[in-house]
């Protein structure tokens, strides 16, 4: 009998997080004699931490390589045969089968499938405007990316630098490019930094930044880049003023890179992300599963779909569809939009409903806000924290937490995040039994203070 005939072959459009995941976990579980594995990666790199890419911008990160988990040459020692600097082009799901294109030479090849694994990741937004492809213009969504502005910094003769948006990107790029020494302005048409928060916690991160030296300007549209006779951008433009650059990151946000998926038929969602099933199975179709950055996830707090661009999501992902795809039994049940991020020794967390998330759900809830120190008192180097709790009105569920503070802070959403996915109501986590030690919290620890205020308006609410 020859085995190699009987053998299925998984195709995997993706070599980041979830898809080296999926192949990775697959593998595990099938020999080489049971399953062939393919996968397509257009880019240099693989199984990388985009994440780290602000850190090794500013400096906190020596080399580029140590932001990858795992070479190709790695994937391709267990068995994995990876296609480096080749682009799908084409999904075929009637015919079992995917166009590739090497991006170096041109050429163009098929390659069938019996199980697909899309993990096609999110492509950062670039406004349509003059200059939007300038020289000196970056996005920050890849290595190569990140590659690309460092070389472009290291032929950068002025130190002044534009970041176009505040959120996670905008914030951690703004302190990259501070740490290496340039005047910063931020330009952001939200009215405060970090729209993942609520505007009077986002004024407490805009606070501290301006208090960094980094220039912000709210409430504001980019609407051109002017360029040199270089072809390079020489200056940020908005309505009212010009803002000079001679350099400008994007970080305005990223959308599912979902174009073949669509192209190909397969569902998406309100916010542009892959549709899939608990398994991470594309809705409607046995064979092909999808995960990472191109798939919306259920928000387990509001009920509704959400897209979430975060690493830790993607690994999950690609370890569930690597189980399934190889014989096994796993599912993703959902998130509750746990993220955290700093701003040089500023550290901003959340997990949750916003406000307007929970007005959108139709949820009545009670918000309260509190300013606790992150160790006791009188213990050296306390620090000042504020926590925003939304509770829901009447049941007293928790429905969001938001922290703004310094050492200590930002990490203690992770006691919310359990909470929210318990569906604990604020008072049953004012009995939660945390750890205490003067060195780490005061005795009363700052979320269990706001669950304690959020218990009080929700009793005064009926």
């Amino acid at each position: 009998m020859n085995m190699s005939a009987a053998r299925e072959r998984l195709v995997v459009i993706g070599g980041d997080a979830a898809g080296m995941s999926a192949a990775s976990q697959a593998r595990r579980l099938k020999g080489a004699g049971e399953l062939e594995i393919v996968a397509f990666e257009r880019g240099h790199f693989t199984s990388y931490s985009a994440c780290g890419i602000p850190y090794w911008v500013g400096g906190d990160v020596d080399e580029r390589d140590e932001l990858i988990a795992r070479t190709p040459e790695e994937h391709r020692a267990r068995d994995i045969d990876l296609r480096m600097r080749t682009e799908v082009t084409e999904i075929d799901v009637a015919g079992g089968r995917v166009r590739a294109r090497d991006v170096d030479s041109g050429v163009e090849s098929w390659t069938s499938y019996d199980k697909l694994v899309i993990a096609t990741g999110a492509r950062p937004i670039r406004p349509d405007m003059p200059g939007a492809d300038a020289l000196g213009v970056h996005g920050v969504q890849t290595l190569d990316d990140g590659q690309a502005l460092l070389d472009s910094l290291a032929h950068t003769r002025g130190r002044r630098a534009v970041v176009v948006g505040a959120g996670y990107i905008g914030v951690e790029m703004a302190e990259a490019l501070l740490n290496r020494g340039y005047e910063v302005t931020v330009v952001n048409r939200g009215s405060e930094p970090m729209s993942t928060l609520d505007a009077d916690m986002g004024h407490l991160v805009h606070e501290a930044m301006e208090g960094l030296g980094i220039t912000m300007v709210n409430d504001t549209e980019v609407t051109k880049l002017h360029t040199g006779e270089d072809g390079r951008v020489r200056a940020v433009a908005t309505e009212d003023a010009e803002y000079p650059a001679d350099v400008v990151v994007l970080g305005i946000g990223v959308r599912p890179e979902t174009t073949l998926a669509q192209a190909a038929g397969l569902p998406v969602g309100a916010h542009g992300g892959l549709l899939t099933d608990l398994a991470m199975r594309v809705r409607g179709h046995a064979n092909i599963w999808a995960g990472g950055d191109c798939v919306e996830v259920l928000d387990l707090v509001s009920g509704q779909e959400r897209h979430i661009a975060l690493g830790t999501h993607a690994n999950k992902h690609g370890q569930i569809i690597g189980t399934n795809v190889g014989g096994g039994y796993a599912t993703f049940p959902g998130v509750v939009g746990t993220a955290v991020s700093k701003v040089c020794d500023l550290e901003i967390a959340r997990t949750g409903l916003r406000e307007k998330d929970a007005r959108r759900a139709g949820l009545q809830f009670e918000a309260v806000t509190i300013e606790s120190t992150s160790r006791a008192g009188y213990y050296p180097d306390s620090s000042l924290m504020t926590v925003k709790m939304l509770a829901e009105r009447r049941t007293g569920r928790l429905l969001g937490v938001q922290i703004v503070g310094r050492e200590g802070a930002g990490k203690r959403v992770d006691i919310a995040a359990v909470a929210l996915t318990a569906r604990m109501t604020v008072d049953q986590m004012t009995a939660l039994d945390l750890g205490y030690a003067p060195p780490f919290s005061p005795v009363w620890d700052p979320i269990l203070v706001a669950a304690r205020k959020a218990s009080k308006a929700v009793a005064q609410g009926f």
